[in-house]
């Protein structure tokens, strides 16, 4: 089993890592599904502000990867998204090197709705790269893409966290204002929109000030691989000036989409087909589709937490299968005399059957902690010690020969000694 998060996040195993801290695959005991959690693993009241920020964004769009809840626990902190499992644009590239144009347009398309949604809440999300860009793992299907990670996003006029002369995003996919330390806006996102286009469809990382200097003379001819009416979106996309790009996410789209109508009337190129797949992979030890498994391999989710988000255990099963009061603590162990008095009082029990394996794993094993003494069994029957030790003899009931035989005698000189006194007066 994993550790427990604020008693209702079960963390399983690290998917990934984040710009303030470590995804996680987690079992959220209260929705009863899987989730991503991200903890932060600094504790710096730097990081810590960042980490509020991000979940703080609640922004519900079938292309945004957005915290759903967060939870503090002692000096660590969470927040809890959809686990989307088809890996990365960076992932997919890796996979199939360049991607066929009309599949770019769909991935596009829906980077440009949810960038959309995103700027509709006035935030600027300033780390827009391939690998904050997931995939669900939708096989042979039409792709479906989550923009994610809201590490350094933030709304416009909110106070910048950096340093002045500090600019924060990845090398590479900076707008050149950005690099000119000016206020971060939406049109440096789409910027790195253009980015990325460009990059799926070379199979090449680009280079922003690379591309700065081939604006020289305006926009330079489309590189190789890249179709000319896709290139006429991601050519003014990737404009030096921002005021000649695009000004809105939604305008850009429409431009793709004509874009991607006369891709599609040309029907020379042969398509590959794209594949996206699990990348996650599966579950570890101790968890199953539907949450953790105890040593039995049951799930432990079936059953309902308590407010506190406990679980409570069910009734013990008996060590040899005999029925037993069900939340009772422990009898007392009786004495000498009162265990041959029960011996004699009750029947012979028959011999018992071997442990089973049940809910718990071996009954023996689970229920020993929990399981009220046994009756004293028969001479010659083997019985189980509490420990998991060695099979022992069941002795016979009463004390042993060593301790009654000394007794016996002192008794009897007590007889003979009141005996005479009694005929000495």
């Amino acid at each position: 089993m994993g550790e427990v998060f604020a008693g209702r996040y079960e963390l399983a195993d690290p998917i990934g890592r984040g710009g303030v801290g470590a995804v996680w695959r987690a079992w959220d005991r209260r929705r009863k599904r899987y989730v991503a959690a991200k903890v932060l693993q600094q504790s710096d009241a730097h990081s810590l502000l960042r980490f509020v920020r991000e979940q703080a964004l609640r922004i519900d769009h079938p292309h945004v990867l957005a915290p759903a809840s967060w939870a503090a626990d002692d000096d660590k902190v969470l927040f809890t998204m959809d686990l989307v499992s088809g890996g990365s644009l960076a992932h997919l590239i890796g996979d199939y090197g360049p991607l066929p144009p009309t599949f770019v347009c769909t991935l596009l398309d829906q980077l440009l709705a949810g960038l959309t949604a995103v700027h509709a809440e006035d935030v600027v999300h300033r780390d827009i790269k391939p690998a904050n860009i997931l995939l669900e793992p939708t096989g042979k299907g039409r792709p479906h893409l989550r923009l994610s990670d809201f590490g350094i996003s933030m709304r416009k006029g909110e106070p910048r966290l950096t340093e002045t002369n500090y600019v924060v995003g990845t090398p590479g996919y900076f707008a050149p204002e950005q690099l000119m330390g000016a206020e971060p806006d939406f049109t440096a996102d789409l910027f790195a929109v253009g980015l990325v286009g460009l990059y799926l469809l070379t199979g090449q990382k680009p280079d922003s000030m690379e591309m700065l200097a081939r604006y020289e003379h305006g926009i330079p001819p489309a590189p190789e691989r890249v179709p000319e009416p896709l290139w006429q979106v991601l050519g003014q996309l990737l404009q030096p000036d921002p005021e000649q790009r695009f000004r809105t996410a939604t305008g850009a789209r429409k431009a793709l989409a004509a874009a991607a109508e006369m891709l599609a009337t040309d029907g020379t190129a042969e398509q590959e087909v794209v594949e996206v797949f699990d990348h996650i992979g599966p579950l570890p030890q101790g968890f199953g589709p539907n949450g953790p498994v105890n040593g039995g391999g049951s799930a432990a989710s079936a059953q309902s937490p308590s407010a506190t988000g406990s679980f409570h255990l069910p009734p013990p099963q008996g060590t040899f299968g005999a029925p037993e009061a069900p939340s009772t603590p422990p009898t007392p162990t009786p004495t000498p005399s009162a265990a041959y008095g029960q011996a004699l009082a009750q029947p012979s029990q028959p011999a018992h059957p071997p442990a089973q394996q049940g809910q718990y794993g071996t009954a023996a094993a689970a229920t020993s902690p929990y399981t009220a003494p046994q009756q004293p069994a028969p001479a010659q029957q083997q019985t189980v010690s509490q420990y998991g030790q060695q099979p022992v003899r069941a002795r016979k009931p009463g004390p042993p020969p060593k301790v009654a035989v000394p007794v016996l005698i002192v008794a009897l000189i007590c007889l003979a000694v009141g005996f005479w006194a009694l005929t000495a007066a």
